[in-house]
């Protein structure tokens, strides 16, 4: 695999492009890996508290929801310390979740970036659409209901077009190269030393230059 797709700047910063491909792949890592690491740690407080585990689940938008709440969250079964096992769970929790969620809102700039879109975008498109989606809810006029959730579902799939569908900008644009541009290779290097092209050879029969000319005195 390239190096480019582990690299740190890849994870974690929010500057240059990255093609469809690096983003999709980013959804996905980021999102697994986010489930991954939040079941094991549900396990294994399980495991030291002696409860099981009934669900893991993780919703980046559940904070948008007419009742906030976390956007992730565990199931313990009603036998023994379930509260403490929630509340552990919570606290070692919120870092692996802050971690992936950076992952993914870096890759999602940066793919912003290879559509020449600022990475405010990232609000219309992926957070408004929640707040569209709980106001509908709000609404007792049926009209305002359906026309707040036809905006928000017109947003979503204007960001599915835009994010998935569409290639970005051809050649480099402000947020910096192309990255499906080929790379050009480095010049290759001589692997010998071509004396005929480097130095000069002076005819035997040629005197010295007359600023070389010394003169000798007689005893």
């Amino acid at each position: 695999m390239d190096d480019s797709w582990t690299s740190n700047k890849f994870l974690f910063s929010f500057r240059g492009r990255i093609n469809r491909a690096k983003y999709l792949y980013a959804l996905f890592a980021s999102s697994t890996a986010c489930l991954v690491f939040l079941a094991m740690l549900a396990f294994v407080i399980g495991r030291i508290l002696g409860v099981s585990v009934k669900s893991v689940d993780v919703d980046i938008l559940d904070f948008l929801a007419t009742r906030a709440s976390w956007p992730f969250g565990v199931g313990f079964r009603d036998a023994g310390p379930t509260a403490v096992a929630t509340f552990l769970f919570y606290l070692a929790g919120t870092p692996i979740f802050v971690v992936s969620m950076w992952f993914l809102a870096a890759a999602t700039i940066k793919r912003l970036h290879d559509r020449n879109k600022n990475g405010w975008w990232i609000v219309p498109w992926f957070v408004a659409p929640g707040l569209f989606d709980s106001l509908s809810s709000w609404f007792d006029d049926p009209t305002a209901s359906l026309g707040a959730s036809t905006i928000g579902f017109g947003l979503s799939v204007w960001c599915f077009v835009e994010m998935i569908c569409l290639k970005g900008t051809s050649g480099p644009n402000r947020f910096g190269p192309d990255p499906l541009a080929p790379v050009s290779p480095d010049p290759p290097f001589a692997s010998h030393w071509d004396q005929q092209s480097e130095l000069e050879f002076v005819p035997h029969s040629a005197g010295p230059s007359p600023g070389a000319h010394v003169k000798r005195g007689h005893d």
